[in-house]
């Protein structure tokens, strides 16, 4: 196994199938989670949150296995990979719904209207997912990084967590204010950033055996284990 230290222009086998099932994952979860509420009672408590959060912590856990295997830098990647392709969803989104729809055809009229409903979220809304997704994930890909060299590689648990617990707080705190300020009170949002932080944390510590069975697998297939000692850490890179 090797240990890198200099910049990395290798091969992987697995790395791009790890990117797309990455942005596979924030694809899906941000379009078709956002659309449902949903209501969960445990020991007689009642839970709200987005269905999306059910499944968007997923891509954190890749997040974390892409820098710990590949390193920050192909992290990187990936992560600007997933902004693209938001940005590209929102955009083939607003258009497909604002072409003209086909009179013709009568099941158009039950189809643009929901359309409108399930994709036609407001630019408010989009643009703080975006924003939060690209800051909370850059957060975490750096957290993890910095704390592998801190660690020296050891107790993998601790920068997975860590890194999440940083990263899906950035996350969240962006998002519900700047989507919701002066929609929701505040003390609703409040207390949803504070549900949704700490259910994502709880998600990645849930995973946190899957983690170490896909990192310590990849890390011996591939022949890497990444430490980020010379790596330039701004976001604003493609370089490997």
């Amino acid at each position: 196994m090797t240990t890198t230290h200099a910049r990395n222009t290798r091969h992987y086998k697995y790395f791009d199938l790890i990117m797309a099932s990455f942005v596979a994952v924030l694809l899906c979860s941000n379009m078709i989670g956002p659309g449902k509420s949903c209501l969960v009672t445990i020991a007689g408590y009642p839970l709200v949150f987005g269905a999306g959060n059910l499944f968007f912590p997923i891509s954190y856990i890749f997040g974390d296995v892409l820098t710990e295997v590949y390193g920050y830098a192909r992290a990187r990647k990936v992560i600007w990979a997933g902004f693209g392709a938001m940005l590209f969803y929102v955009l083939m989104s607003q258009i497909v719904i604002a072409m003209p729809v086909n009179p013709a055809e009568p099941f158009n009229q039950q189809l643009q209207p929901a359309l409108e409903i399930c994709f036609g979220a407001s630019w408010r809304i989009v643009a703080a997912s975006i924003l939060a997704f690209w800051a909370g994930d850059f957060v975490n890909s750096f957290v993890l990084a910095k704390m592998k060299l801190l660690t020296g590689g050891r107790w993998l648990w601790t920068r997975t967590v860590g890194s999440t617990f940083l990263g899906q707080f950035v996350d969240s705190l962006i998002f519900y204010p700047l989507a919701f300020a002066n929609v929701w009170r505040a003390e609703t949002i409040l207390s949803v950033v504070l549900f949704n932080w700490l259910l994502k944390v709880a998600v990645e510590v849930l995973f946190t055996p899957l983690t170490y069975l896909a990192v310590n697998w990849l890390k011996r297939v591939e022949n890497e284990d990444y430490f980020d000692s010379q790596t330039n850490f701004t976001p604003f890179s493609l370089n490997d």
